[in-house]
């Protein structure tokens, strides 16, 4: 299985713009500058790549941990999970914060916990970010 997106930039690094397309359409056209990846703190001047990570690596974990959380015979009511990632000019990206909020009936904070901690480490998107620090602040509602 593949999945694809594309990217088209014109211009120089600081005063040029590019658009992000993505296979299933989702995003179509959506911009990207350097405003918006490294100067736009409120995310409004479009989308950057580190974003696209954050989503990704949100989506996956909770995936993940739903398919745990069903195995163990706890299925979960909601898990809201959110990815910081963090770039550092002239660094790179250096970290991916998991925080989950999450309802699930019928398993103790024990359990719980280990099967967050599995989905964090197992997560197809995780194992992909092995390159930096991946953490996770996991609590149950």
């Amino acid at each position: 299985m593949k999945r694809t997106a594309t990217a088209v930039w014109a211009g120089a690094l600081k005063d040029g713009k590019g658009t992000i397309d993505t296979q299933s359409g989702t995003f179509s056209g959506q911009p990207y500058s350097f405003k918006g990846r490294f100067e736009d703190e409120s995310g409004r001047s479009g989308t950057n790549p580190e974003e696209l990570i954050a989503a990704a690596h949100a989506g996956c974990f909770a995936m993940q941990l739903s398919h745990f959380l069903a195995e163990n015979g706890t299925p979960a009511d909601r898990l809201e999970a959110t990815a910081a990632v963090e770039l550092i000019p002239g660094t790179g990206i250096t970290g991916s914060a998991l925080t989950l909020k999450a309802t699930v009936p019928g398993i103790d904070e024990a359990k719980f916990r280990e099967l967050a901690d599995k989905a964090k480490a197992e997560c197809p998107v995780s194992r992909a970010l092995g390159a930096i620090t991946v953490t996770l602040d996991a609590s149950l509602a």
